[in-house]
């Protein structure tokens, strides 16, 4: 019963957060206005401006913020037991993560649908704007190398996943495209997409599509990178409301009620004990149903070849407590459809919180559903022996397969829990996990896009104010005076089609990098083998070069956090709110990402060593990380610098319509 007593205690710590908490942030600190006419009104293009009902939003914001991260993160975590993991994830949702989500959102509200890393620009200077930007692009441009190689992975270990993933976006199409021209209620669309969804889970393996599936997943990795590229372009350029949108909503409404029933499924294994059988055939020689415990180690500080848990548990753990990649999601593409202010607490901080009741799920589905039994050899096993499986050391639990399918596992086992069939449980967990990284892809693609686009209007002749005087000039921040603004070729990447092209592109030539191993393996290929090694190389490597920026992420992203924070602090502090909540969080996420950073760059362990003194040292790794270290620390001595001088002082406005009394937002509300 402890194992449901913590998903129930979970829960309504969530839920009063989203009353108390993020309620007194909504009404006190941003004064949520439905009044405020929203950038989806103001600037509508009917492409990326849509005003659009907060459910949809909300769907579309869940999704793309949760892709795999509150998965394999916690998945990995419980190595150092499940209550720091735990703690992590429900006291950094609530206070630290949902609070950055939330913050991004409004603030990117009250700047016309902009980016974090633009609206810097304003609230600090321009130099940390330029610097924000590039560190935004070289985190979605990790996310963009690697992503493709992590649903292709999914893909291959879960081939009954591929039908349903692919169906889904022939149904988004139709419903995106009948919703915009009827306007009808979502209700009887939503629920027929549900079923056929489901559908596609129960009989999406047999016959015909156990062949389509099985020849789909013994493509190469780099085939299925380049195609899942392909399609985020598509899905980037085309009107948010045709696909990426309504994909979003019909995808979180699958993934919603899977959770749902895993806490149906955790329910009945709590009281009455895991399934006596598995796909028909008994688990226990007794019979009897297997007890639900809890299998992991409470707290386990120091687990042998594992990093510290200081300040890596902070790392490992980012989506489902706190990611910087979701201020992008909320100040890219969230804040562009809202279509009332006053639904921000909803999506932004609500959508958080949903997302640490996942990573909650997620750590009870690791450290006690994979006690239920997993299958080892010819027969089955519980209890420790299971959790020995996938967590008998660091290494052994440290890759992609065997942190997916620790919840895969765990999860599945309480839906057999329920009755249903082992087959059908992993296949729709398979799904769950394809699909979240699915919609992190197509959304990381469109906000790459907007990064290029804002980054290239830097070189761009236009009005910029400074941060302090307001006084506007017209010079740009690099472009020669003798160049005319018709001929700067940084004009070519404001379009939506050329900066979505250079984003894919730089992710293709990254994901098709071989590694140090891999570059001795294609030598000796192509001594032994000539043009048969190539292609050997190609189907067995190529695909994988996102693992070369790979170790970096979880800093990078987690410092995204920081800067974020940075943001919402100073356009707070200029407004004379109160900023303690937003400070304490900024600094704590300023110094984890650099800690870590620093400890991989430079310290390293006999398990871990140091990147700078490895045997094969990765040069690129190297240096693309101790620049973010000197990014970040320029930009921590520009804030320092601004911070006496800024407060009470409003930047320039032109881009922020105050709150306003008319307007079609208000009556829409």
């Amino acid at each position: 019963m402890s194992t449901l007593l913590i998903a129930i205690g979970a829960g309504l710590a969530f839920i009063l957060a989203y009353y108390t908490y993020g309620k007194w942030l909504g009404k006190k600190i941003f004064n949520l206005s439905a009044a405020y006419v929203c950038p989806s009104f103001k600037l509508r293009d009917d492409v990326d401006y849509v005003p659009t009902s907060k459910g949809v939003v909300f769907g579309h914001h869940f999704t793309s913020i949760a892709g795999t991260g509150p998965i394999v993160g916690p998945a990995i975590a419980v190595m150092w037991g499940w209550l720091p993991a735990l703690l992590w994830v429900i006291f950094g949702s609530i206070f630290i993560g949902a609070v950055h989500d939330f913050g991004s959102l409004v603030v990117s509200l009250r700047n016309n649908g902009q980016t974090v890393g633009d609206i810097a620009g304003r609230v600090l200077n321009r130099r940390v704007r330029l610097l924000f930007l590039f560190v935004l692009f070289l985190a979605l441009t990790i996310v963009l190398a690697i992503f493709g190689l992590v649903i292709a992975a999914v893909f291959k270990m879960y081939p009954s996943a591929i039908f349903p993933c692919i169906i889904q976006i022939p149904i988004a199409v139709i419903i995106g495209s009948y919703l915009h021209k009827k306007g009808k209620n979502l209700l009887i669309p939503s629920l027929i997409a549900l079923a056929i969804m489901y559908l596609t889970v129960i009989y999406g393996d047999v016959g015909y599509l156990h062949a389509f599936n099985s020849s789909l997943a013994s493509w190469p990795i780099i085939g299925w990178v380049i195609v899942l590229l392909l399609y985020s372009y598509v899905a980037s350029v085309l009107p948010v409301w045709l696909l990426l949108q309504p994909r979003d909503y019909i995808n979180s409404l699958q993934l919603i009620t899977a959770l749902g029933l895993i806490v149906v499924g955790l329910a009945i294994a709590a009281i009455f004990g895991g399934s006596p059988t598995i796909n028909g055939v008994q688990v226990m020689e007794s019979g009897a149903r297997p007890t639900l415990e809890i299998i992991g180690p409470t707290s386990n500080f120091a687990p042998a070849g594992a990093p510290l848990i200081f300040p890596f548990l902070f790392i490992t753990i980012a989506c489902g407590a706190i990611s910087g990649f979701h201020c992008l999601v909320s100040s890219g593409t969230s804040s562009k459809q809202l279509k009332c202010e006053s639904d921000a607490r909803f999506v932004g901080y609500g959508g958080m919180l949903l997302e640490g009741f996942l990573a909650t799920l997620v750590i009870i589905a690791c450290v006690a559903g994979l006690g239920l039994g997993v299958k080892s050899g010819d027969g089955m096993v519980f209890g420790e022996a299971a959790w020995n499986t996938r967590y008998a050391t660091w290494a052994s639990s440290n890759g992609l397969g065997a942190k997916v399918g620790a919840f895969v596992d765990g999860a599945g086992n309480f839906l057999v829990a329920m009755g249903i069939s082992k087959t059908i449980a992993n296949a729709l967990m398979g799904v769950l996990v394809a699909s979240f990284a699915g919609t992190t892809l197509d959304t990381a693609c469109r906000l790459q896009r907007y990064v290029v686009q804002e980054l290239a209007a830097t070189f761009v002749r236009q009005p910029v104010a400074d941060a302090v005087s307001g006084e506007k000039t017209e010079q740009p921040l690099f472009a020669l005076d003798s160049i005319r603004v018709t001929t700067n070729p940084a004009t070519w990447f404001t379009n939506k089609h050329v900066a979505t092209i250079f984003a894919i592109t730089v992710a293709t030539i990254i994901a098709a990098l071989p590694s140090g191993a891999v570059e001795k393996s294609l030598i000796q290929h192509l001594s032994d083998d000539g043009l048969t090694g190539i292609w050997a190389w190609m189907t067995a490597n190529a695909g994988k070069g996102g693992l070369l920026l790979w170790p970096m992420f979880g800093a990078t992203n987690q410092l995204l956090g920081g800067l974020a924070f940075l943001v919402i602090t100073f356009y707070l502090w200029r407004r004379n709110k109160p900023v303690w909540f937003v400070l304490i969080p900024m600094i704590f996420m300023l110094i984890m990402p650099a800690w870590a950073m620093y400890y991989q760059l430079f310290v390293g362990s006999d398990d871990f060593p140091a990147w700078i003194t490895d045997e094969n040292p990765n040069e690129l790794l190297i240096f693309i990380g101790a620049a973010t270290i000197l990014l970040e620390a320029w930009m921590i001595i520009e804030a320092l610098l601004l911070w006496p001088k800024t407060k009470g002082i409003l930047e320039d406005t032109a881009e922020e319509s105050m709150l306003q009394s008319t307007g079609p937002s208000g009556m829409n509300c």
